[in-house]
């Protein structure tokens, strides 16, 4: 981590009855900021709270961990709600929250998020409601940091507009093909908002077996995924992994070894995107 600012996060989606063992691994491989959400439908949030206790057995205290978890509507939950579905959505923050922080055995995130805004292409009067609950968890010191995910330029635009305290977060998915999500990378860099970025690898197959990412992660002797992320944290990406392999998890905390050159970052952000 850079001035408590986690550098790399392990991502708990659909790892189901194995996301108790792969948080463990991922702990020992090295990782210290773990991504889940309270939405049973893609994750196991009490799965991960059991490996986090199995970590402090092991001396890797809550402190030493970035923990980030999001609020998820109705919308895109399954029937195994972490809310009333009847109470008011600010309720229903609270309601989720508390059950987050039940799982992870914990009392406090340092990293909350809106899963994504209710409204599309625009934001509502529903997501500034979710998002003023989130502004209480924050104020009340339960809730470190803030932010939302899945959001385009406009909705990001619009909250920070509208917003008492503005996002100090976004995560989104990162498509080559959309310059990286260069519209809402340079908002946040311009507004100093940290940005997040998730299936760098997943959303971006052509890049990773690109002959010139192979030729680029030959000479630094690492591998081509190995670059996509080192790519990603040099433009201000903090990046998400979510592989179930120890060899890949040692493997991506081993970026900070090596800077891509200047030429090469454009390479790869311009012309190969």
């Amino acid at each position: 981590m850079t001035d408590n600012i986690p550098n790399f996060i392990y991502g708990t989606a659909w790892k189901k009855e194995s996301t108790t063992n792969l948080v463990e691994l991922a702990l020992k491989s090295g990782f210290r900021a773990i991504d889940t959400v309270n939405q049973v439908k893609h994750y196991s949030g009490a799965l991960v709270g059991e490996a986090l206790l199995n970590a402090a057995k092991n001396g890797i205290s809550r402190e030493q961990i970035w923990l980030q978890s999001k609020f998820t509507s109705i919308d895109v939950q399954d029937h195994r709600l972490p809310y009333n579905p009847k109470a008011d959505l600010t309720t229903q923050v609270k309601q989720s929250f508390a059950s987050t922080l039940e799982h992870l055995h914990t009392n406090y995130l340092d990293y909350y998020l809106l899963h994504g805004p209710c409204n599309y292409p625009l934001i509502g009067s529903e997501d500034f409601e979710i998002w003023q609950a989130l502004e209480e968890l924050h104020q009340t010191g339960v809730a470190k940091m803030i932010g939302i995910s899945n959001v385009n330029i406009k909705q990001l635009e619009m909250l920070v507009a509208g917003s008492s305290i503005k996002p100090m977060f976004v995560q989104n998915r990162c498509y080559a093909n959309k310059g990286w999500d260069k519209e809402v990378r340079n908002f946040c860099q311009e507004h100093r908002i940290h940005y997040q970025g998730f299936s760098l690898l997943t959303a971006n197959p052509q890049i990773v077996q690109n002959p010139e990412i192979t030729e680029i992660a030959k000479k630094y002797q690492v591998n081509s995924e190995q670059i996509i992320f080192r790519f990603s944290q040099q433009i201000g990406i903090i990046p998400l992994t979510g592989t179930s392999n120890e060899y890949n998890m040692k493997a991506d905390l081993n970026i900070f070894n090596f800077d891509l050159l200047s030429e090469e970052i454009e390479l790869i952000k311009n012309r190969l995107s």
